[in-house]
């Protein structure tokens, strides 16, 4: 692979969740706005998560996964909306909830692994 994000397991990952969620919305009736939002943000992970891997500082690899992980967390909310709204299935839902929730781990771990320790 030509670019280092794309040895990164949580970028793979994330290309993985994105082709679920397009999956799942082709196959199911979704309201438009909902939709868009949904698809904005899964994209965002991934996008964010190679931007971050083409910056040199830390602050700046931290900053792009930070904003990846917050679209995680959309994610998860579109989602809860679409439980709520019963359009959704348990299983379904339950599987997406926990592809985001193993994500964000990863981010989370990516984003704390970059913090700059003050000397005191």
């Amino acid at each position: 692979m030509a670019f280092v994000f794309e040895n990164l397991t949580v970028y793979q990952k994330s290309l993985d969740c994105i082709e679920s969620v397009f999956q799942f919305l082709k196959s199911n009736r979704i309201d438009n706005e909902l939709k868009d939002q949904l698809k904005r943000a899964i994209t965002s992970i991934t996008l964010n998560i190679a931007e971050g891997g083409g910056r040199f500082s830390k602050n700046d690899k931290k900053n792009f996964y930070t904003i990846a992980r917050g679209s995680v967390y959309e994610s998860v909310a579109v989602f809860q909306i679409l439980k709520r709204l019963q359009t959704i299935e348990e299983p379904e839902y339950t599987r997406f909830y926990e592809l985001l929730n193993e994500l964000a781990k990863m981010l989370n771990g990516m984003i704390n692994s970059l913090k700059v320790t003050s000397a005191s």
